[in-house]
């Protein structure tokens, strides 16, 4: 029996993989212009952690975390998201305790969905976490620099920024007591799981796909028009700063997000070209979080790139041309041009530092080598053989252009290589 990948996991073959990588050296140094630094995190957890801070009534806590007992005992679970460890981190290890903190992190996530285009059960976040700041400024720069990331991977066009606010703890609650009666007036016309969410998480309602249960909320109140005075007043600085920067939004008061810890501004970097997955990044402000796991109040905000998507748009929109191809294949024809071509990419490794350079390997037709360095996307093949070698020369042929390809001698070929590369 051949052996498969388990379902909902997925291969990141070359080409994949250098679309992710892409995409994260591309928001890297993004984060890094923002004066954001790189914290790594387990990809374990205490189970506790996640049904305190996610929330027990939680789509993720009730059915798509990843949870076993290991050998000694201890129920532990594969993260399902990123923000609850990074918390938990950064309070067991004293980053937030009369301090600010802008940090960042990467890596896989699980959770046991059906699987899907742009949805898979381990998947890739970069997530972003501010501590120590009340906002809205702060909340103001990570869509400042999400839409920055969005320009520098050329998808500026491709996605569109949603805004909410969930208010705090005790205007949220009030809307939750005047939106449940007015669910109970309307439950037979909901669908299933809003039924079961009616009484326990009302909230995630509004976030159903359900075609019916949508137009009920048609009529719905909304969570928006019952803010309390701060987040209210927050929620408009946000607005004016972002229209004082040019960074377009639009308005969605059905947005809650799938955890329970968020309050006041939260928000959704979603586009039209990934069907049913539509989210890339989503976030929003948690105030609550750090003082729930016994540290003092601390206002906080985070969000998280899904890569998977992101990476999907970057091929779709054909946004990189041959991401990861070569610059230079060098072709050999005979053993001891093989020998000679692999001392010679050696050579160009150390004097071209940063050149891609792709060597063939064992024996093969010229013709057959060449197509493997046109497709390889390189902008010159160089090619060794008896003669090349007698004569103390390689044979240069352009890739990319109409130049005639040409003999010359190795320290020509360095002359050259600094001309097209530099």
């Amino acid at each position: 029996m051949k052996i498969q990948a388990v379902r909902g996991m997925q291969d990141l073959l070359p080409e994949s993989k250098a679309i992710y990588r892409y995409v994260e050296d591309t928001i890297r140094p993004v984060l890094k212009s923002y004066g954001y630094s790189e914290i790594g995190l387990p990809v374990i957890e205490s189970t506790v952690l996640f049904e305190r801070l996610v929330g027990e009534s939680t789509d993720i806590v009730e059915k798509e975390m990843y949870t076993f007992t290991d050998r000694s005992g201890d129920s532990i679970t594969l993260r399902p998201e990123g923000t609850a460890g990074c918390v938990r981190s950064a309070q067991q290890n004293g980053l937030i305790y009369n301090q600010m903190q802008r940090l960042w992190y990467a890596g896989s996530m699980f959770r046991y969905e059906r699987p899907q285009k742009g949805r898979f059960r381990q998947f890739e976040q970069i997530g972003v976490e501010c501590f120590g700041m009340p906002g809205p400024d702060i909340d103001a720069e990570i869509l400042f620099l999400t839409a920055r990331i969005w320009q520098e991977l050329g998808l500026t066009s491709e996605v569109t920024l949603e805004l909410n606010s969930l208010g705090n703890v005790s205007s949220r609650g009030a809307y939750k007591t005047e939106l449940i009666e007015y669910l109970s007036a309307r439950e037979d016309e909901l669908d299933e799981d809003s039924k079961k969410r009616l009484q326990t998480n009302p909230l995630r309602i509004l976030d159903s796909k359900d075609a019916g249960t949508q137009a009920i909320l048609k009529e719905a109140p909304l969570l928006i028009d019952h803010l309390d005075d701060e987040s209210k007043r927050d929620f408009d600085g946000l607005r004016e700063l972002l229209e004082r920067a040019q960074v377009p939004y639009v308005i969605n008061p059905l947005i809650v997000r799938g955890l329970d810890y968020y309050n006041k501004t939260v928000f959704e970097w979603t586009t039209a070209s990934l069907g049913a997955q539509g989210t890339v990044c989503g976030g929003g402000r948690y105030d609550t979080l750090v003082e729930e796991l016994g540290g003092r109040p601390t206002p906080a905000v985070g969000f998280a790139i899904g890569l998977d998507r992101v990476a999907l748009l970057v091929a779709e929109n054909s946004v990189t041309d041959k991401v990861g191809d070569l610059d230079l294949f060098i072709a050999s024809l005979g053993s001891e041009a093989r020998t000679e071509s692999m001392l010679l990419a050696e050579q160009l490794r150390r004097n071209f530092v940063g050149l891609n350079i792709g060597v063939h390997c064992g024996d093969g037709k010229l013709k057959s080598q060449l197509k493997r360095a046109d497709n390889s996307g390189a902008l010159i093949a160089l090619i060794l053989g008896e003669d090349e070698i007698a004569a103390a020369e390689v044979t240069v042929k352009p890739l990319r252009a109409e130049d005639p390809q040409r003999r010359m001698s190795w320290p020509a070929l360095e002359r050259y290589l600094k001309k097209v590369f530099d």
